[in-house]
């Protein structure tokens, strides 16, 4: 029986993508390196270690931390400016939450994390959120999904994941739990296998749907 649903947040509920790129972006041609949408949504978002791809192929004279440092700072501001929910997500979230309950599990930090639900008037609706500071090693690893198991207070099997990638969905399956592909634009063409479900809009996440998984 699901009792918890866990949404990933790039991609799954604030559209910030297409910000992370663009701020990669930035600080990259500060470094004399050129990197299109389709690039970053290959190297990035669906391998997670997009730094250490470019840093690799580049040749930069960086490393792959002090790139995200400086990409930090630019995200940080083109967040201030305003960051849209992906279709459906305020609408999911507040269905699933009379029902089941609700956590975050995500790859970004605490403080863009809180800015980014802050925005999107999401927070309230969290029993439980997992930032990149609360666990070891990051998506696909499972670290992220079971420590929010145990701050939901729930079995690993009692939870529902909703994500958009291929890492995503392997560290939900790696926990032990039932994985929801919900893909979007920069997503589409990447491997769920091992999800239970795959929809195409959010608003087809409903309890029905989670009781039949």
């Amino acid at each position: 029986m699901i009792r918890a649903v866990v949404f990933d947040l790039d991609g799954v509920l604030a559209d910030t993508e297409r910000l992370q790129c663009a701020a990669y972006q930035t600080v990259l041609r500060e470094l004399d390196v050129d990197v299109d949408i389709e690039e970053y949504r290959r190297q990035w978002i669906a391998t997670g270690f997009g730094p250490e791809y470019a840093c690799r192929t580049y040749r930069l004279p960086i490393g792959p931390d002090e790139l995200r440092a400086r990409k930090a700072a630019v995200y940080v501001d083109l967040l201030r400016r305003g960051v849209q929910a992906i279709p459906g997500a305020p609408g999911a979230v507040a269905r699933l939450r009379a029902t089941h309950r609700i956590g975050l599990a995500t790859n970004t930090v605490r403080a863009e994390t809180r800015m980014i639900l802050g925005q999107l008037g999401l927070t309230p609706y969290f029993d439980a959120l997992v930032t990149r500071e609360d666990y070891a090693a990051p998506k696909p690893a499972p670290d992220a999904y079971l420590a929010a198991a145990r701050a939901l207070g729930v079995a690993p099997a009692e939870c529902a994941v909703v994500e958009d990638t291929t890492r995503g969905v392997r560290a939900a399956v790696a926990a032990g739990m039932k994985a929801i592909a919900a893909p979007n634009e920069l997503t589409f063409d990447n491997d769920f296998t091992g999800a239970s479900r795959r929809i195409e809009h959010l608003d087809e996440l409903t309890p029905a749907l989670l009781a039949a998984l």
